[in-house]
Order: structure tokens, then sequence, then C-alpha cells
């Protein structure tokens, strides 16, 4: 095994980590996302958000990994960080930094990485976004350019203030933060020529219940609107609250007659909670989609606001459809 060389701006390295507050945070779901859709993008076992210490990897974000950290000089992300290119290792047992490598001999048996090196504002690579997996693996070229957008997707998130892209009230992500993932996930589609499509949520009511019973019931309910697209869509797709009340959803890699399909779990959410003889009030959401067109979508903005046309009905398209319980 060949220890991780430390790099010759390690002094600045750390400093900069420091500054970024990061390390030791609870998990978050700006980042989270982006490791569950590399973990399903690549079909590989682990992904995770890597942050490199002085003695320790710790992982900022995991998706199929127990250990919250290793230490530094078993780690791959410890040689992955000393370039700013992608580190590739196909075969770990035919390379000789880590063929005797505990993390390779034994558990999490890693025979495939690959790391792409996170770097701060000033040029510092602090960590990595890794996969990983038990069998051997090759990246084609194409593959190592989705790698890059989503590690720059978490750089983007890296130097983010919470409350510029986080809903405080939800915990999701808000408006810029949509745009901010969407700008990245539309590029890949593009790339790939694979459809996207927007689902907008109209939490009815919302400012009439505010009225009636205080702004603590209305941020309930948005909490609880927000758990249940959560609970609904799948791990990849990216939900945010994009304004008081309403909420979007981007589909990535489906056309309109497979968001129908994922949206129809929402609906069996939003039934069953409707049936709860206990419940305040009934919820009513009313849905509409829009599929994504690079022509008339120039950025996700207009894509958003595309979606607000259709829900409030202030585009003739297409009639609104409307969630069971929307009255």
């Amino acid at each position: 095994m060949i220890k991780p060389a430390i790099p010759s701006d390690e002094s600045r390295r750390l400093q900069t980590l420091r500054n970024l507050r990061i390390l030791d945070t609870p998990p978050e779901e700006r980042f989270d996302r982006v490791t569950r859709l590399a973990k399903q993008v690549f079909s590989t076992s682990i992904a995770l958000v890597s942050i490199v210490d002085a003695d320790r990897q710790w992982f900022k974000s995991r998706q199929g990994l127990d250990a919250e950290q290793t230490d530094r000089d078993i780690s791959f992300c410890g040689h992955a960080i000393l370039d700013d290119k992608i580190m590739v290792v196909n075969d770990a047992l035919t390379d000789q930094r880590f063929h005797d490598n505990p993390l390779v001999c034994g558990d999490p048996n890693i025979r495939f990485y690959a790391g792409y090196p996170l770097a701060a504002p000033d040029g510092s690579r602090v960590g990595t976004l890794c996969i990983i997996d038990d069998k051997p693996k090759d990246l084609s070229k194409e593959q190592l350019q989705i790698l890059r957008e989503l590690g720059r997707m978490v750089e983007e998130e890296l130097i983010a203030a919470d409350d510029s892209t986080v809903d405080p009230v939800t915990g999701i992500s808000n408006r810029n933060g949509f745009i901010a993932v969407a700008s990245h996930l539309l590029s890949l589609c593009k790339r790939k020529c694979d459809p996207a499509t927007l689902l907008t949520f109209h939490l009815e009511d919302l400012h009439s219940l505010e009225q009636r019973h205080g702004r603590y019931q209305g941020d309930t309910t948005a909490v609880e609107a927000a758990h249940l697209l959560m609970a609904s869509f799948r791990e990849s797709d990216v939900v945010a609250r994009i304004s008081l009340d309403v909420f979007a959803v981007l589909l990535a890699s489906t056309n309109l007659d497979g968001a129908e399909e994922v949206r129809n779990r929402f609906d069996r959410h939003l039934n069953h909670r409707n049936l709860d003889t206990s419940r305040l009030f009934e919820m009513r959401v009313q849905v509409d989609s829009v599929a994504y067109d690079e022509d008339r979508h120039k950025d996700p903005e207009m894509l958003l606001l595309d979606g607000e046309a259709r829900i409030f009905g202030t585009q003739e398209e297409q009639p609104a459809q409307t969630a069971p319980n929307a009255g």
C-alpha cells in the first residue's frame, strides 16, 4: 500500500477547509441528492462526498456506506486530491497503490473507484465526489463528463450559503437552489438526448389557512407537503419549494407519460393523508406538468415560469391536471 502524499499547498488547503465550516456538520439534502444521483447513474454500490481533513477523510454525504470517516492514510480520496483530474482506479487489486489496502482487502472490498477532486474558490482541493464498487469497472468519456458535471454541482453547494439555496421552513431547495441544480441536470439530459419533465404543485388555500390558524400552521402544512413529495418521487428527482405555496419536481430522463406514472405515487400518498380523520383539514393540491424543450426553455427559470403559468391558468396550451382530493 502507498500512502497518499501531502499536497504542496496543504496549509492553505486546510485553512480553506476550515473556512468552509462544513466538517462534522449534519447530512444535507443538497449534497445527498447528488450522491444518490451518482449512485444511480453509474450503478455503483457506493457514492460519497468525501472531505479530506488533516488526518482523516470525512463523508459529508454517503450512499451505500455506514462508516462516517476513515483514516486519510488508507484513503483513495487522499490520492485523488493531488491532481485536478478525475482519478480512476479500474481494478484496485492490480494497482500497486491499493492492492493491499484494508479497504480493498476488507469491507467495503473496493475494486473500482473514480473520484472528482472538489475545488474551493481559491483552487484548493478539499475532497472528492467519488463513486465506488466491489467489481472492476471502466468509464467512458461520456461518463467521465457526467461525473465532472455532478462534481461541479457539489462545488457550487460547498460555497453556497444555506439561506440562499435552501428553504428555511421545509429544508428542501428553494427557487435559487432548484435553478442551480436543474441547470446541471438539464445539461446532462441535453447531452444524453434524454427527456426531462417538470411537475408543478400548487398547495391550495395555504394563504387562507394561515389567516385562520396562524403562520405556524401554514409552515407545518408546507413541511408536510414537502415530506409527501420527498416520499413520492425518486431519489434522483429534484424537489423544491419555489414560492410560498408552489412546489416543483424535476424528473430527469423522464417524458410526460413517465412523469404521470411517477406522479401517481404522490396521488396515493395524498389520498392516504386525507383519509386520516384526525387531520385538521383536507390538503388540496393542484398538479400540472411541462415537458422540457431546450429551444423554448433556454434556462431553468424559463421552465419554472412555464410551469407556474400552467398551474395558475395563465397559459392555454393544456388544461391543468388536478390531483384527487383537489376539490
